[in-house]
């Protein structure tokens, strides 16, 4: 019954009280997806709301709901809001008039609106199918096999198990975790022919990688390119926001491409649970989303990534430059763009270090968010990305305790998301906060926290650390000129005794020639994504000025 019940296809609901625009919907769903999904339809939300629940039961996946906002009984925001409870990955859809707009917006910030479409849709070519199109990819793309594929057995609280578990899940990796000690991971274990070292890591065919380092199986899984030919005109080092724009526009006009990340695309960027100030998506974007569209645009336009792959060296061979991989290969090219971000800062508290992956972790850690459900989890940091974790997390935590050092929150998060926060029941603000130590056994247990309100003693499952950021480039020391926190200094800001050449330096040039910097490693930049996706693009126009006049 039970491998009957997996082969159902998903469900798509669509929703409306008014019989002739139900009826419209439900045809023009049938007649797109009706080949790959189950089209359901309710007449009202309480009978919506018994759909939902019965797929629960069976077992089933609901994919998408199609609402409309006005409905006796329960609005198209309400139902979502419950829909969401069983089924947290669910995309939806408001269908609204305009005097409804208002509140879609609205729902976008109570519910997590995926996206509202206006009546009439027609032609649903152009006003609803595009849409729809996005939030299954999107649905899909997120959504772990539930049978056969990838699976990784691994113990929650192991650090080597998140370091994979993380590793597949920023790679946009489909896979199955498989919790140690029970009976599936004790015959998954029992059955692998070289070992039962975990992480353990189960191939579609049956093969098993004990505990493998992730360059073995970023090649196993064929996540990283290769860069066959000797010569490209454009290395971007770094695959975050900034260094998949470069490759986006460098592709698009031509220019052969390749990109070398050391851990796996999106950079910061990719871990953040949601982000929602970002241009042209109402309704947010998740960081993997976001990603996974760049890192597929630059794909079709021929870039090629190399991942995970760590440059430890840049020089220059006039006309040329080469960056050096750790792993001794040299890429020769034109051009060089420098996007590496920067990393969280370490937090130095007694205790931290040895619990790091094990209940401690650094950025959203969004693969451990489910498993905090019903559990106390502390925020550590201030800012934007502070903030949207904490939100996530309150989806699933029975408390999030968010640890400010400042006075307030405002101090350097975005007005939209202290609202969000003060306004969420389970979110609790710590201000002038500081970690003193940390407990726990094998596991997290408890975090000691001193405030302006005294000691305070709280026993947590997880705590995620924002406690600012610093640039990793050690490796260009002595090669390119940096500023005294190592940010790497481009155009205006080198000092003439730092530039080689008569022209002056362009705007994102480092004082190595035809080397630019963008994004959060560059100094002085605007430490958004938005500004680092535009920096990118620009370093492009500057590359072609290299390629044509040095």
């Amino acid at each position: 019954m039970a491998e009957t019940t997996r082969r159902r296809p998903p469900t798509i609901l669509s929703v409306d009280d008014d019989p002739p625009v139900l009826e419209a919907i439900g045809a023009d769903l049938r007649s797109r997806y009706g080949a790959s999904y189950r089209v359901v339809t309710a007449s009202s939300a309480a009978d919506a709301l018994r759909v939902v629940e019965r797929l629960r039961l069976r077992g089933d996946a609901l994919a998408l709901l199609v609402a409309d906002q006005r409905m006796p009984g329960a609005s198209g925001t309400d139902l979502i809001g419950a829909a969401k409870q069983s089924f947290p990955g669910l995309r939806s859809v408001l269908l609204t008039a305009y005097a409804d707009t208002d509140a879609a917006i609205t729902a976008i910030n109570e519910v997590d609106l995926d996206h509202y479409v206006l009546k009439p849709w027609h032609p649903p070519e152009e006003r609803l199918y595009p849409v729809l199109d996005e939030l299954l990819e999107e649905w899909h793309a997120s959504r772990p096999p539930l049978e056969g594929g990838l699976r990784l057995v691994g113990d929650r609280w192991s650090a080597a198990s998140h370091q994979l578990r993380d590793f597949l899940a920023r790679n946009l990796v489909p896979f199955r975790w498989v919790e140690v000690g029970t009976r599936e991971a004790d015959q998954l274990v029992t059955a692998a022919p070289d070992g039962a070292a975990l992480p353990l890591l189960v191939l579609e065919d049956g093969t098993t990688l004990p505990d493998p380092p992730l360059a073995e199986v970023a090649r196993t899984l064929a996540l990283t390119g290769s860069a066959d030919v000797e010569f490209h005109d454009l290395v971007v080092v770094g695959a975050g926001p900034s260094g998949l724009a470069a490759a986006v526009y460098a592709g698009s006009e031509g220019l052969s491409a390749v990109v070398v990340e050391a851990e796996a695309p999106g950079g910061q960027a990719g871990l953040s649970s949601r982000i929602e100030n970002y241009l042209g998506f109402p309704g947010g974007v998740s960081g993997a989303e976001l990603t996974r569209r760049a890192h597929a645009q630059a794909r079709r336009f021929g870039s090629v990534l190399l991942a995970p792959h760590r440059a430890v060296g840049v020089r220059r061979q006039d006309p040329y430059r080469a960056v050096v991989l750790a792993d001794g290969r040299e890429l020769h090219c034109s051009a060089v763009v420098l996007a590496t971000g920067v990393q969280y800062r370490r937090l130095e508290a007694p205790g931290v270090e040895r619990l790091t992956g094990a209940g401690i972790y650094y950025g959203a850690a969004s693969t451990e968010a489910a498993a905090m459900k019903g559990e106390r989890v502390v925020v550590v940091g201030g800012a934007n990305s502070a903030g949207q974790a904490a939100l996530h997390l309150s989806r699933f935590a029975a408390e999030v305790v968010v640890a400010v050092r400042a006075g307030t929150l405002a101090e350097k998060m975005s007005a939209y998301l202290v609202q969000r926060l003060e306004s969420t029941g389970n979110v609790r603000i710590v201000t002038r906060a500081r970690v003193e130590r940390v407990e726990g056994d094998h596991r997290l247990e408890v975090v000691h926290l001193a405030s302006a309100g005294g000691a305070e003693r709280l026993e947590a499952a997880g705590m995620f650390v924002f406690v600012g950021a610093q640039p990793g480039t050690e490796w260009l020391a002595g090669d390119v000129a940096r500023d005294d926190r190592g940010f790497v200094l481009t155009g205006p800001d080198l000092r003439p005794d730092l530039w080689p050449l008569d022209r002056d330096p362009y705007l994102l040039e480092t004082s190595m020639p035809a080397v630019f910097a963008v994004g959060d490693v560059r100094a002085q930049s605007v430490k958004r994504i938005a500004s680092a996706v535009g920096e990118g693009s620009i370093a492009v126009q500057f590359v072609h000025q290299v390629l044509r006049h040095g």
